[in-house]
């Protein structure tokens, strides 16, 4: 019974379009994106470079790449925290407990993810498609460009697969972030939060546009990752 009723009273949050609620989606999807296209930026041309060329530590940067996609995200948070904090290297910034903190720990999770994936799908592509350009007579960018629009599925199976880690990350930015009701509070610093306040509608609300996001994306990424089996088979 209490149950039923903390899920009527959360959907009527949803319904109503509560003020509070809207405020923490926003800054949620504003940071986690934010921090997707700041790895995205620095994280495929990596991807492209370890994709096309036989560097010296090639091996070596994409095993150190792959041990941190399974990062724990408190170790990041400690890390950013001490970077950033005021006997830190970077604390005459004054970035801590800031949106901007949140942003640099969500982009240190998200850029092992989305530079792996997406130098697993340059990989991937057929070698038969690089043979045929040099056959062609196209250039080297030219036949770089060809092999990543084969690999773009996995590329975005990438980017997708990185926004999923970092909107359902808690540790690290309630660390770095504080969790400041108004200015550095996301949907799941404010889940725990107000569970612990006892405060389940605004918790369950919370939760549920969370699992829809999640199923959204997961969806999104069996789409992508559907194409791009399809297209490898071609």
């Amino acid at each position: 019974m209490f149950l039923f009723e903390s899920l009527i009273k959360a959907f009527s949050l949803i319904l109503h379009l509560d003020r509070e609620l809207f405020n923490i989606i926003v800054l949620s999807v504003r940071v986690s994106g934010t921090a997707l296209l700041i790895a995205t930026l620095f994280g495929l041309p990596l991807s492209a470079i370890l994709g096309f060329r036989k560097l010296p530590l090639r091996g070596l940067i994409i095993n150190i790449l792959n041990t941190f996609i399974g990062l724990p995200p408190v170790v990041v948070g400690l890390f950013v925290y001490l970077l950033l904090s005021r006997s830190g290297p970077l604390g005459f910034l004054s970035l801590l407990y800031t949106p901007s903190a949140m942003i640099i720990a969500q982009t240190i999770l998200a850029f092992p993810i989305v530079t792996s994936l997406a130098h697993s799908a340059i990989v991937s592509v057929d070698p038969i498609i690089r043979q045929a350009s040099t056959t062609l007579g196209a250039t080297p960018v030219q036949i770089s460009l060809t092999i990543i629009r084969e690999a773009r599925y996995g590329i975005l199976s990438a980017f997708i697969a990185g926004f999923g880690r970092v909107m359902a990350e808690v540790g690290a930015i309630l660390i770095v972030g504080g969790n400041i009701a108004g200015y550095t509070r996301v949907m799941t610093t404010t889940i725990a939060l107000e569970t612990d306040k006892g405060n389940f509608e605004l918790a369950l609300a919370l939760g549920i546009i969370l699992l829809a996001i999640s199923l959204i994306i997961n969806a999104v990424l069996h789409i992508f990752q559907k194409k791009g089996m399809t297209g490898a088979g071609r």
